[in-house]
């Protein structure tokens, strides 16, 4: 384990990025700003590592984009419907930074959510392996929410060649909460393409549904006889491009699938990614009840990555594992609601190997 510097974020102050490494050769380095982990260094069939995230070389560029590459979102993940919501009788306005379709949204924590905050670091060991532990107090009325929320955040590599999440967070006002990570992933490598021949399979029946403004319906629907269907592994590409109307908004897959576990009390396994080239697979496990499969519609080629290329439409995907977008507002789906005296606890596991 080892640190160095990453650059200033906007107000001033450095930011650092710490290394984990296993003798495997499985590395992540995870910077305090955002929490995000800007590379993941992955071994392939030969045994040769690669980067397999997308992400930038200097805190700076992090600050200058909203791109969420690899970083840590809160309060809440995902979209909340006009920024609003209510809670036992009161109405809370949140900023609203997203408009999809014209339609203003408040999306992953605001402006100025945990992505672009600085947290407090420590290296520490878990089970005797590399880990970072991140803390951050949100206080009362930032971005909108109430309350204050003390959030913390552990990596660590395990034995089981994984890179491991554990979210903990307490609050003295009620408020919701839905954290996660938002990598970019590309196991080819990080700037080597697109994945549409990347082989996905989601532990998901039923997905959710969404309005022009990528807002949940409410409905839980069914997945069969859809291009939602990845209960069997399927080309991420030869879904996209089946006809259907939930595909037409952004182009790809931007939507909530729904965990056949539910909330698990361990982390269960939520999906597989296998690419053939390379023969890096990737499994998921986690205790959140959804997760947001993102086919990286909107990357443009605008933002060059810290290999010096480009990020095209379709060069990564996201797994964000979750509760349901807009949970607040749509009384049938599981609570986000955390309440003072309880305690948030959340786990996710992405596990790696080769074939």
């Amino acid at each position: 384990m080892n640190s160095q510097s990453f650059g200033r974020i906007p107000d001033g102050r450095a930011a650092q990025l710490f290394t984990l490494k296993l003798p495997s050769g499985l590395q992540a380095d995870i910077t305090d700003y955002g929490g995000t982990v800007v590379r993941l260094l992955v071994p392939d069939r030969n045994g040769k590592l690669g980067d397999i995230v997308l992400g930038f070389d200097r805190a700076e560029k992090y600050a200058a984009h909203s791109s969420y590459f690899g970083c840590l979102i809160g309060r809440f993940g995902n979209r909340l419907a006009a920024g609003k919501f209510a809670l036992d009788g009161r109405s809370y306005s949140l900023a609203t930074n997203n408009v999809p379709a014209g339609q203003p949204c408040h999306l992953h924590g605001g402006s100025e959510g945990f992505h672009r905050k600085l947290w407090t670091a420590e290296m520490i060991t878990c089970d005797g392996n590399p880990a970072l532990r991140l803390t951050y107090l949100s206080r009362d009325g930032e971005e909108g929410y109430p309350g204050n929320l003390a959030v913390t955040v552990v990596y660590s590599l395990t034995a089981e060649q994984a890179l491991r999440i554990d979210y903990e967070a307490s609050c003295d006002q009620p408020t919701p909460i839905n954290l996660t990570n938002h990598s970019y992933f590309n196991l080819k490598g990080e700037g080597t393409g697109d994945i549409l021949d990347h082989i996905l399979t989601l532990s998901a029946a039923h997905y959710t549904p969404v309005n022009s403004g990528q807002i949940p319906t409410g409905e839980i629907a069914p997945v069969g006889g859809t291009p939602f269907d990845f209960q069997t592994p399927k080309k991420i590409g030869d879904q996209i491009c089946l006809s259907h109307s939930q595909l037409e908004n952004d182009g790809g897959f931007d939507h909530n699938f729904v965990i056949e576990t539910g909330k698990a009390s361990s982390p269960a396994l939520a999906a597989t990614v296998h690419e053939t080239h390379s023969g890096r697979c990737m499994d998921i496990l986690t205790t959140e009840p959804g997760v947001q499969f993102y086919s990286g519609n909107f990357l443009d080629g605008t933002l060059v990555g810290k290999s010096g290329q480009a990020y095209l439409r379709r060069h990564a995907f996201c797994l964000e594992t979750q509760h349901f977008p807009d949970s607040p507002n749509q009384p049938t789906f599981p609570s986000t609601i955390l309440r003072p005296g309880q305690t948030y606890r959340s786990t996710t596991i992405h596990r790696f190997g080769v074939k």
